[in-house]
């Protein structure tokens, strides 16, 4: 059976694979990250407090700011009953490029969201404008715990958030910039008790009219045949000229429109197992900004049992569900169905643009819409037919397992025979597992290859929301700091070209001395690599290592009897196997665990 390479967190520290910056006070309490490649600095959000890193290993050279809540606000939040330690600070949630010279920072601030500018110098140093806070709400949630999702374009924020003290006002909200403030009315049809996980702005074309903002979030049900408190997620998307309507839904969003991504593995009889709640989402941005690769991870509530799968979405699939039939209802006691009836113009869901517009019928911006666009928009928030996944089934799925799997990110590898996307998945115990799902031959079946398990913390538990990749470097965030781990160490698969071989590992490759680092297009003659089939046989045959092919390794240990043994062998790759046997007189027993 398949089992991964596990390395501990003094494993990956001794030999230079990872580094672990705490915070000066020990408990940085992370709860935001910005990376921003144009300084090489990493900004780290925590409680009370902003860090600013050099990007680097163990980088010591690190700048901070104290930012607690306003005077007064820490007891406010106390005398309503929060938590003083865990709720009535300034946890800081948002942290986003505003410009060249400053960073846009926004914290809890004990229930009382704020805002600040962050001026950052020339090395990284920062400092908070005094001058320039700004009330937090609508940016933020009020409680360090609920999830939001927000993303930032063109000097406006786009939010999705509960936006109240009690935290039940579920909204996606629009601010700063120089428009008027815009948010979903509040119907439960629009978004009934979200959770949001992601937000992304993905161009359609080259018209920057067209532009959209796309929201993952999970939601209670209202589809035909689910039981009551059913979760389902959706994609819900708005464009991002939408300016509202001028009658109706004034400074509400006219362009809302949503539709269920479904990820589930057919059964015997037609009956799926559905993955409903929604973990994390990791957008693979590909050379076509308009097209990345959607991964998912997600997970089942259930009684009978504990799984999770990860997969993986195509934009052309999520357009085409938007552009189809609409869901319709004709009252309280009819079936759901696809719209039949006549869709007004222009469609529900459009933004107003060259495309849009046709002779003689020209919409400057959504307040141009004829009020039964908006009226239909308004009823009419659901498509009709669902977002399946690639291939409609997940690239991988994990069913009872002692963790959960919470966060994803995916890199794309180029190796000897073809690309392959090595997915990052952090757990609830503080691992991170290094997966590939590799298809085999023309079936759909996907093979899943877990190359690693890297305990990247001393102590177990949940990575808090800091899981990128950047040049050869994988971050990880938790409550107790921030670690980089490097994605490769080839070395660790040993010197002999069986062993790097049966690792499949797409980043190594044999290179006629070592298991080294592959890089396309390099000259060296003896690279050896077979990630699909693992197969050192026919890799390895001409380089004369007979012993490396046999691949059996003894070890002879002696014990004395009625006493203990330890038998240690830690296998060399994940495909590797360690069998011990027991030498009675003249035969060899093998010995069960």
């Amino acid at each position: 059976s398949q089992q991964s390479l596990r390395l501990h967190h003094e494993n990956l520290l001794s030999t230079n694979r990872s580094s672990i910056f705490s915070g000066h006070h020990g408990q940085l309490s992370l709860t935001a990250v910005f990376l921003d490649e144009y300084r090489d600095r990493l900004f780290l959000g925590g409680k009370d407090i902003l860090y600013s890193l050099l990007l680097g290993p163990a980088s010591s050279e690190s700048k901070e700011i104290y930012w607690p809540p306003l005077p007064g606000n820490r007891e406010d939040c106390i005398q309503t009953g929060k938590e003083p330690q865990t709720e009535c600070a300034n946890f800081v949630r948002l942290l986003q490029p505003y410009n060249r010279t400053h960073l846009l920072a926004c914290g809890t601030g004990a229930f009382q969201p704020m805002c600040a500018f962050i001026s950052v110098g020339h090395r990284g140093e920062v400092r908070r404008c005094e001058d320039r806070q700004s009330n937090g709400r609508g940016k933020v949630p009020h409680d360090p715990s609920l999830p939001f999702a927000s993303t930032f374009n063109g000097g406006e924020l786009y939010a999705g958030l509960t936006a109240d003290f009690l935290g039940r006002d579920s909204v996606i909200f629009r601010s700063m910039g120089g428009r008027s403030t815009m948010r979903t009315e509040t119907d439960q049809k629009l978004l009934h008790d979200p959770k949001f996980i992601a937000a992304h702005l993905i161009p359609d074309n080259d018209d920057k009219d067209n532009d959209k903002v796309y929201f993952f979030f999970t939601e209670k049900a209202s589809e035909p045949g689910d039981r009551e408190g059913a979760i389902h997620t959706r994609v819900g998307r708005v464009c991002a000229n939408d300016v509202g309507g001028q009658r109706v839904l004034v400074n509400k969003w006219s362009t809302f429109i949503k539709a269920r991504l479904v990820c589930s593995v057919p059964g015997p009889h037609g009956i799926d197992t559905h993955f409903n709640q929604l973990e994390d989402v990791f957008l693979l941005r590909t050379k076509d900004e308009r097209n990345p690769d959607v991964y998912a991870i997600f997970s089942t509530i259930s009684n009978v049992f504990q799984g999770f799968a990860v997969c993986v979405y195509r934009m052309a699939d999520i357009r085409e569900a938007f552009n189809g039939p609409f869901a319709h209802k004709e009252g309280p006691d009819y079936q759901w169905g696809a719209f039949e009836g006549r869709v007004p113009y222009p469609r529900p869901g459009v933004c107003p643009s060259k495309i849009t517009n046709q002779p003689g019928r020209e919409f400057g911006s959504t307040k141009d819409f004829p009020d039964s666009v908006l009226q239909f928009a308004r009823s009419h928030p659901l498509m009709w037919r669902p977002v399946y996944p690639a291939l409609r089934q997940p690239v991988l799925v994990k069913t009872n397992i002692p963790y959960k799997l919470k966060q994803i990110v995916v890199d794309r590898v180029e190796a000897e025979d073809g690309q392959y996307d090595v997915m990052f998945i952090g757990t609830d115990v503080g691992t991170v597992l290094k997966v590939l799902a590799l298809h085999s031959g023309n079936s759909l079946e996907t093979e899943e290859v877990t190359l690693e398990e890297l305990q990247v913390f001393k102590v177990r538990f949940t990575p808090s929301g800091v899981f990128f990749i950047l040049s050869q470097a994988l971050y990880v965030g938790s409550p107790a700091g921030v670690a980089q781990v490097k994605l490769h160490r080839c070395e660790t698969y040993g010197k002999a070209c069986a062993e790097c071989c049966l690792a499949r590992d797409p980043y190594c490759a044999w290179d006629g001395s070592l298991c080294a680092r592959y890089t396309p297009n390099s000259k060296r003659r003896y690279r050896r690599q077979d990630i699909r089939h693992g197969n050192p046989v026919l890799q390895c045959v001409d380089q004369n290592l007979s012993e490396d092919i046999d691949m059996t390794e003894d070890k002879v240990v002696y014990g004395t009897e009625n006493n203990s043994t330890f038998l240690e062998c830690v296998p060399r790759s994940p495909q590797a196997t360690v069998t011990w046997l027991v030498q009675r007189d003249d035969r060899k027993e093998e010995v069960r665990r």
